[in-house]
């Protein structure tokens, strides 16, 4: 498979830059003490599916047994991300309802409906950094901000249009902005990933020239296709949910008239 162009320029980018009632809390380990952030514990599969539904990301720790290594690592990785919400499940049924066949973790995403697993099997060595690293690597959202981890999991998505929103995210403005952008995207799950590029990062001004944006033509929006590196831009006055998707279903129908032409366009050709 080829590798877009801007997929290329993300990379160059990685390596420039660093980047509820039915369950109850997990005992943590005993080097995880007072109020530390705790995974909740998934008894049945009817909890871990109400888990999983009720976020964007949800990551959740599968083991077969608790006395292990890598189940206090999950513990420093849970206290460390906040903004996800963290699951354990030791229950059988639940690991076979899963297809779990060994201690893993699995980052499961609304975005896209996919799942991703981290396997812990015997004798390899995952420490809480590179289990961190997997999360937020995966963690892809309804709008997921552009840094030089997330561009990993969003080109490897199974959704192949992007739709980039450039902003200034100390304007005033911002908040509305994303608001929008957010309710928009909702009308594209499963067909495009929305992602915020801040502006005032330096490392992003790249990904601006990319699409020939300048800052004064801010805020903006760049759409992606990264099989054929098919693209369109649109400079924006203002941020609304009807602009954005006018712009998202025309570039889509576009797309689909040239993989399934009309068949007066067939025999024009």
């Amino acid at each position: 498979m080829a590798i877009s162009a801007l997929w290329c320029l993300f990379f160059s980018l990685l390596t420039w830059g660093c980047p509820s009632g039915c369950a109850e809390e997990s005992p943590a380990p005993h080097d995880v003490t007072g109020d530390a952030k705790k995974p909740v514990l998934l008894r049945d599969i009817a909890a871990t599916t109400a888990f999983i539904s009720a976020a964007e990301v949800a990551v959740i720790g599968f083991f077969q047994e608790l006395e292990r290594p890598e189940v206090s690592n999950f513990h420093i990785v849970v206290g460390k991300i906040q903004e996800v919400p963290f699951g354990l499940s030791t229950n059988p049924e639940v690991l076979s309802h899963y297809n779990i066949t060994s201690n893993t973790i699995s980052v499961f995403r609304t975005v896209d409906d996919k799942r991703q697993d981290l396997e812990l099997t015997n004798g390899q060595k995952i420490d809480a950094a590179k289990m961190s690293r997997f999360i937020q690597i995966n963690e892809l959202r309804m709008v997921t901000e552009y840094n030089p981890v997330t561009a990993i999991g969003l080109f490897n998505s199974a959704v192949q249009t992007h739709l980039l929103l450039f902003t200034d995210k100390t304007s005033q403005e911002h908040t509305e902005r994303v608001r929008r952008y957010r309710e928009a995207a909702e009308l594209f799950r499963g067909k495009i990933l929305f992602v915020l590029v801040d502006s005032n990062v330096k490392g992003n001004e790249r990904v601006m020239s990319f699409f020939n944006l300048k800052k004064s033509q801010l805020p903006a929006l760049a759409i992606f296709h990264t099989p054929d590196e098919e693209q369109d831009v649109l400079p924006l006055g203002e941020v609304t949910v009807e602009r954005v998707q006018d712009f998202c279903s025309g570039f889509l129908e576009r797309k689909q008239r040239k993989e399934d032409p009309s068949p007066e366009e067939k025999t024009e050709l």
